[in-house]
């Protein structure tokens, strides 16, 4: 059997290419799957697709009537797939359940540090020979207070690490996870976190109940001089009431991984291109924001381990059997 990818970079393709070699033959794409580009899987049981693919119904519909059984995801979250959709057409859907949290909980650490010790504006100006130090001036970690918004797996890792700088922690999450307790965390209410964190990061997944997770309301309840850091989906963070409040000259840095609207955006080449999104265009201007494309999980652990994972699932499905990383179930 042949399966096709989508949405594969140029560092994923050889990994993926070698993870399949024995099992099935693999065609990679880089281009991401959507209306336009589903067509292109027709006669594939199998595809896989990107965080960034849109698999609304009309996507899902132009698969099933392709011939795809299999969807695989390479990644945790899902919130582009529309499962109930893919469930009436007969579609198996699979993700990765999980990887390396230290790959996304190390990168949140380096947005933290990047944005509370002007690095990137440092490096900015260095290139033109200019070392002077005004504006560049920065704070002591140790003794302040984080906040971490989700406590899983990589909120734990993020923790660990903040433990590590000596800092007081604060989480807040629907369950507590004793090994945050042992490091020291206290779980408070979101309010109050809000309020005395100094540095806050995201780490819970994208559903309706954390939509905007940080609207306007929690963004006026932090310091002026925090620092914000999402890492996990951009959809967690209210883009325009947080360019609101950097325009009113609050907080110290933010560090954004993921943006709401990075869909068609994110993982391409927009340098030659007129960018739309007023919204992002403001939002990159500020000295004070550091914005990457989606790459915390991008190391060669993480992506190994999510190849891995996919490929399994795409094993389990040939062979008939449910794997663990199964969203929806193989028609009956």
């Amino acid at each position: 059997m042949e399966i096709l990818a989508f949405g594969v970079q140029a560092d994923e393709k050889p990994l993926l290419e070698k993870a399949f070699a024995g099992h099935h033959d693999v065609r990679c794409l880089d281009v991401f799957l959507d209306e336009d580009t589903a067509p292109i899987a027709a006669g594939y049981e199998a595809v896989s697709t990107s965080v960034n693919a849109d698999l609304n119904h009309r996507v899902l519909q132009t698969l099933a009537a392709g011939g795809t059984r299999l969807i695989a995801q390479r990644s945790t979250g899902f919130n582009n797939i529309d499962l109930d959709v893919a469930e009436r057409l007969g579609l198996t859907v699979a993700r990765v359940s999980s990887y390396s949290p230290y790959s996304v909980a190390e990168f949140a650490w380096t947005l933290a540090l990047a944005v509370n010790r002007r690095i990137v504006r440092a490096s900015n100006r260095t290139r033109d020979f200019d070392f002077r130090l005004d504006g560049l001036m920065g704070r002591d970690l140790r003794g302040r207070t984080v906040g971490v918004l989700g406590t899983g797996r990589i909120g734990e890792a993020f923790t660990r690490i903040a433990h590590g700088f000596g800092m007081n922690l604060l989480g807040w999450d629907v369950a507590e996870n004793p090994a945050c307790v042992e490091l020291g965390m206290k779980y408070v209410d979101k309010e109050r976190l809000l309020a005395e964190a100094d540095l806050i990061s995201l780490h819970v997944p994208l559903m309706e109940a954390t939509h905007h997770l940080v609207d306007a309301a929690a963004l006026k309840a932090m310091k002026d001089d925090a620092i914000l850091v999402n890492s996990s989906r951009g959809g967690l963070v209210d883009t325009e009431a947080l360019v609101a409040e950097l325009r009113a000259g609050r907080f110290t840095g933010v560090g954004l991984d993921v943006y709401e609207a990075e869909a068609g955006l994110f993982f391409l080449d927009k340098s030659l291109e007129v960018v739309e999104d007023d919204t992002l265009a403001r939002l990159v201007t500020f000295p004070n924001v550091v914005v990457t494309s989606h790459q915390a999980y991008y190391t060669a652990d993480a992506v190994t381990q999510i190849i891995d994972a996919t490929v399994q699932n795409v094993l389990d499905h040939v062979a008939g059997r449910r794997g663990e990383n199964v969203l929806v179930p193989r028609a009956s």
